[in-house]
């Protein structure tokens, strides 16, 4: 399902069918290193990983994470969306771009649309980012969509502290 359209690219809902993309996304050394590992390791294990987030996501909330394409050749670049933890406040904008689509701006645009999405079509007030202090490249599509740091946070007792942006 079609969620978002840009100049560019194409945003629609992630289903199991997208598990080996998912696989080799969440196993990327940058994922792991800014985002975190999140145990996916088989197709089965991204495919349960899609079930519990995005798709109980869609459910729960009527967002989540979307599938990034390009729209003229339909090659899967990442994801974006948005996200609504139970350690956060507010929803959250959230991409990871496998590496050789880094520097032609997709992150700015799906996030530019995403954050467009959530307040115009599903009346968001506020949105915030979250991204490891070292992340040097979100924090300058952050910058560059007009959210200001606000602040270092801890999600959990378990996990290091993280920028929040505004």
């Amino acid at each position: 399902m079609i969620v978002l359209e840009t100049d560019r690219l194409v945003l629609r809902r992630i289903s199991t069918h997208d598990a080996e993309f998912i696989l080799r996304l969440l196993n990327e050394p940058s994922f792991l290193r800014y985002i975190g590992d999140r145990g996916v390791r088989t197709l089965e294990d991204a495919q349960a990983y899609i079930a519990k987030g995005p798709i109980n996501s869609y459910d729960r909330h009527g967002f989540g994470l979307f599938l990034v394409s390009r729209k003229d050749d339909g090659v899967p670049i990442g994801m974006c969306g948005l996200l609504k933890r139970d350690t956060l406040r507010d929803v959250d904008v959230g991409f990871a771009f496998l590496p050789e689509f880094w520097g032609h701006g997709y992150a700015f645009e799906a996030a530019s649309a995403v954050l467009s999405y959530g307040k115009e079509v599903l009346g968001l007030g506020r949105i915030v980012a979250i991204t490891s202090p070292d992340n040097d490249g979100s924090i300058r599509v952050l910058t560059k969509l007009g959210m200001r740091f606000e602040g270092m946070i801890q999600l959990t007792d378990s996990e290091p502290e993280v920028r929040l942006f505004a």
